[in-house]
């Protein structure tokens, strides 16, 4: 059992090797690339479709990281809103001399709204998060077509 490797294993030694290998160099070229891969017995139409599979999978990973990065963005300014507001609502309310009356209920209540808001941004998994996911992705697709069109318009429009 001691020669016997799981696909993880082989795939953690390779990139091991390659990386001793090309220590002094910080990127590879495509003929490089190709090269490993007929040292290891890869066609080139194999690897063609693995680095396109990588190619998608690298996109897929950008897209999700702006996803990412725009929900807590949206979640930072709730949280500033609820600051703010809530701020300025404990205020008046000790100004009126009654201590917290009104504004306790405004900050418990939207407060468990922004809970969930946070829970929305930062414990998303799986099928949920995909699902909120592709409907980003469409929201800002069809933003993209709207925003071309309208600028293939107006510069006609304005001469």
């Amino acid at each position: 059992m001691g020669n016997q490797y799981s696909q993880d294993d082989v795939q953690q030694i390779l990139r091991l090797a390659i990386t001793r290998q090309t220590h002094e160099q910080d990127d590879l070229s495509r003929a490089q690339l190709m090269e490993i891969a007929d040292e290891m017995g890869f066609t080139p139409q194999e690897l063609d479709e693995a680095e396109q599979a990588w190619l998608l999978r690298k996109d897929q990973l950008g897209l999700e990281a702006q996803f990412d990065q725009y929900r807590q963005q949206r979640f930072k300014q709730s949280g500033t809103k609820y600051l703010i507001v809530n701020g300025f609502l404990v205020v008046l309310d000790l100004m009126a001399g009654g201590g917290l009356g009104f504004s306790l209920y405004v900050i418990v209540g939207w407060g468990m709204g922004l809970t969930m808001q946070g829970r929305r941004t930062y414990g998303l998994k799986g099928e949920e998060y995909d699902r909120h996911f592709q409907k980003w992705r469409r929201k800002r697709a069809l933003k993209q077509s709207v925003n071309g069109i309208v600028n293939r318009i107006l510069p006609a429009s304005l001469s």
